[in-house]
């Protein structure tokens, strides 16, 4: 069995039960501007990174100019309800995150602004367990490209290939394969991602809880 040496956590729909505050803020920031979000739109930029996402309702708005002022509309609206409360923890999740890294080093892997996973990690006393943090707004490209999770391995110091990603959605899980980690799903039940990304993870896991027995029975020789 492979023994591996670092795991690489997505945030939202990972972590914490934030994608349909993500929903929220691009829905209310098109309605500003005269366009209807719909369902096709959220499939379409989840996994995006800021500069992406931001641009795509500007365009679908028929505002291009407006894309930077969406940005942080919308990062602001996210940091404004993690704060108030709004961005809870997913049940396990706390527990298969610190199970983990009393084990291995960690890092997050994230489409989120920087912004928000800081506060994320912040409000549910989480910052601390972390070695590395990146955004795919630091990186060229986000997800489904690889290049968030290859510059969160390169900040762990690990070779991609010896770590283990966690995720939940489509882009995300093709991401995390693209960038020769060993993918662990954790299906996303309110946006289901599709077969095929699912059909990329060495394994699928039912709950947090399921996640954790699984990974930490990967992590054992490298205590």
């Amino acid at each position: 069995m492979t023994v591996f040496d670092g795991v690489i956590f997505d945030m939202d729909g990972v972590i914490v039960d934030t994608e349909h505050l993500w929903e929220q803020s691009w829905t209310v920031s098109a309605a500003l501007r005269g366009y209807t979000w719909t369902a096709h739109d959220t499939s379409t930029v989840q996994g995006m990174s800021a500069p992406e996402w931001s641009a795509y309702v500007a365009d679908r708005a028929e505002v291009p100019e407006q894309a930077e002022t969406i940005r942080a509309e919308c990062v602001k609206f996210m940091v404004d309800k993690v704060v108030e409360g709004e961005g809870p923890l997913l049940p396990g999740a706390a527990d298969l995150v610190h199970a983990v890294a009393d084990r291995t080093r960690i890092a997050v892997a994230s489409s989120a602004a920087r912004a928000v996973i800081e506060v994320v990690l912040a409000k549910h006393g989480l910052t601390d367990r972390f070695t590395a943090i990146c955004s795919s707004e630091e990186v060229p490209l986000g997800k489904p490209a690889p290049d968030v999770y290859l510059e969160a391995a390169r900040r762990l110091g690990l070779d991609p290939t010896r770590a283990i990603g966690i995720e939940d959605s489509s882009n995300g899980m093709r991401a995390a394969h693209a960038a020769g980690l060993t993918l662990v799903a954790l299906p996303n039940k309110s946006y289901p991602p599709k077969p095929d990304a699912v059909a990329l993870a060495a394994y699928v896991a039912s709950t947090h809880d399921d996640a954790r027995d699984y990974i930490i029975a990967r992590l054992v020789a490298a205590m």
